[in-house]
């Protein structure tokens, strides 16, 4: 289970199982990807769920 995250200067992929991790990314810088991740931490059983009902898991 993984999500994109776009941003204007770039994106990112974050692992969500079997614990939050950042897979990738290509232009973000630091302090880019580390709002990005609390964002990702805030959301993630909403993120989560949604993945579920999208893919069935």
């Amino acid at each position: 289970m993984h999500i994109h995250v776009a941003h204007a200067h770039g994106e990112a992929k974050f692992w969500l199982q079997p614990s939050l991790a950042l897979a990738n990314h290509t232009g973000l810088s630091e302090r880019e990807l580390a709002d990005a991740e609390r964002v990702v931490t805030r959301h993630l059983q909403e993120i989560t769920d949604a993945w579920n009902k999208h893919f069935g898991g």
